[in-house]
């Protein structure tokens, strides 16, 4: 069985507890581990009731050691907090329905919930109340570590009407921009000496590719796949234009003008050439056959089929770069797998939402104090947190004198390693490194990012959507109706079909949305 891709799409925890009816006996005392003895908060002394617990994560059931490691996980989390964890697995088929219903029904099983406000519908399912707001007693009182952790302006940012619906993954350090990846070796033979950094570059690697390996597909795309998503669309807008992209939408067509000026709207999908520019590269690019005529039909994983050799690219995000690029250099030695990322030609890049990951408790949870000790043990506990991330240490990884992290000898994820993918509270103060990661590359364009970045500038805008939820819904079958075609240049005459698909958008309501969305950030940063 395949390894599960490393995403994680939901997380559900239910933690098996004691009722909290004496809750004031169990409050922190003033301690270095809050934890450590009968007077802290984690203290129980009568007998454990188990019900077990869920996090709900995607993908089919691991065949790696993850039971062995929940296990000790279960066995550390009885010992110091009185709780356990169990998992549900959710496959990606129709995940994000999957996600929805199973917090929609859930009914008191369900504690600790993952969430995101970019991709998991936090905000959405907050206004519908599957969230318990948490007080600041309860974090200061329960999740004591945590709580002085997060900067009072981070926790500002996960309350809606006043109150703190979420725990913000932000001591973490990630960027999920897309771009691609590419073969550095190729590119140099292509003569492109210093790599791929624009669209321009892209197209002369493409080219090259196609007229030296004629067993190679310069970018074999799976068109309804991973590899085929808005970003293609907003990686070109990014790219050619100074907009900043908005999210929470449900479908990718609101951008801020500028870093200068976020909260003026761009009109980039309605006028102007830069749509129209977009979709004759394209056609250009499907003429000159950079991709299987059938993409739109393809399903297969082209991340396995750029490490055989048998594609030059792929699109997806800078985490995945930072994996593959030493994963292609064992399949592909001297690969040097390289990374253009979109917006590197305007250094228009916006750091990510420090809600991007978080965690919620469920609005029917019936242990909501021990549901935060559970999380605070979690994102804070250097045993559970390296078991959770790594596995077993002295089995499963070691740890050399520079506190880089290595796999044994022989070692295969798939069935020795452990997959329980902790999403909404990972804590650079305990993540390791792993020792076969190129860090030099890597910190080279992380520096870059933070010297060009700006903060994701629309975390204290909580978009209600109630009224206009219709029109988004119309333009979402508008843009994956034409958007496709436009990405992949399977149109006659690009100018018309632009010309087009805006007709479509207006028809949809794309003025009444944008109308509103522009009156929500006026109304949330004060402007008249």
């Amino acid at each position: 069985m395949k390894k599960l891709v490393s995403l994680l799409l939901a997380m559900l925890m239910l933690v098996s507890m004691l009722p909290m009816a004496a809750a004031e006996g169990l409050k922190w005392a003033a301690s270095e581990n809050p934890y450590e003895n009968e007077s802290g908060i984690g203290f129980v002394p009568d007998p454990i009731i188990r019900s077990l617990g869920v996090p709900l994560v995607t993908g089919d059931i691991p065949t790696d050691r993850t039971d062995e490691v929940l296990a000790k996980i279960n066995e550390i989390l009885t010992e110091k907090v009185n709780a356990e964890l169990s998992v549900q697995w959710i496959e990606w088929t129709d995940w994000q329905s999957k996600y929805q219903l199973a917090v929609a029904m859930a009914d008191g099983d369900i504690d600790l919930i993952g969430t995101a406000t970019d991709w998991l519908f936090a905000w959405t399912l907050i206004q519908k109340g599957a969230f318990l707001p948490i007080s600041e007693e309860m974090l200061q009182t329960y999740a004591p570590q945590t709580y002085a952790q997060v900067p009072a302006e981070n926790w500002e940012l996960c309350k809606f009407n006043g109150d703190i619906y979420m725990m913000p993954e932000d001591n973490y350090a990630q960027w999920t921009n897309h771009g691609f990846l590419y073969r550095g070796d190729w590119a140099r033979a292509a003569g492109l000496e210093n790599g791929v950094h624009s669209w321009a570059d892209l197209g002369v690697y493409f080219q090259y590719i196609k007229d030296n390996m004629p067993d190679v597909i310069p970018w074999d795309a799976n068109g309804n796949g991973s590899s085929y998503s808005p970003q293609m669309a907003g990686g070109w807008i990014t790219s050619h234009t100074p907009n900043i992209y908005i999210e929470g939408m449900g479908v990718d067509l609101f951008y801020g003008e500028s870093k200068d000026n976020p909260y003026t709207l761009s009109n980039v999908f309605i006028e102007g050439d830069t749509l129209v520019e977009f979709a004759t590269e394209m056609k250009k690019w499907a003429d000159a056959g950079y991709w299987r005529t059938d993409v739109l039909n393809y399903t297969g994983d082209v991340m396995a089929e750029m490490k055989e050799g048998k594609t030059g690219a792929h699109q997806h995000h800078t985490q995945t770069w930072t994996g593959e690029r030493t994963t292609m250099e064992e399949k592909q030695p001297g690969s040097d797998v390289g990374f253009f990322w979109f917006g590197e030609e305007m250094n228009n890049v916006v750091g990510l939402n420090i809600t991007h990951g978080a965690m919620a408790i469920s609005q029917t949870s019936k242990n909501p104090e021990r549901a935060l000790m559970v999380y605070d043990l979690l994102r804070n506990d250097p045993e559970l947190y390296h078991l959770m991330q790594f596995g077993f240490e002295g089995e499963m990884y070691t740890v050399d004198e520079n506190g880089y992290m290595a796999r044994p000898e022989g070692f295969d994820s798939a069935y020795d390693g452990v997959t329980l993918n902790w999403w909404w509270g990972r804590n650079d103060q305990l993540e390791l490194r792993a020792a076969d990661r190129d860090w030099e590359t890597i910190d080279q364009l992380y520096a870059k990012y933070d010297e060009v970045k700006i903060n994701y500038p629309y975390g204290r805008v909580v978009f209600d959507l109630t009224n206009i939820q219709m029109y988004l819904d119309n333009l979402s079958n508008v843009y994956n109706t034409y958007m496709p075609r436009i990405v992949f240049g399977m149109v006659d005459d690009p100018a018309a079909y632009v010309a087009e698909f805006r007709q479509q958008l207006k028809a949809a309501g794309i003025d009444i949305c944008m109308e509103e969305v522009q009156r929500q950030i006026n109304e949330a940063y004060g402007i008249q």
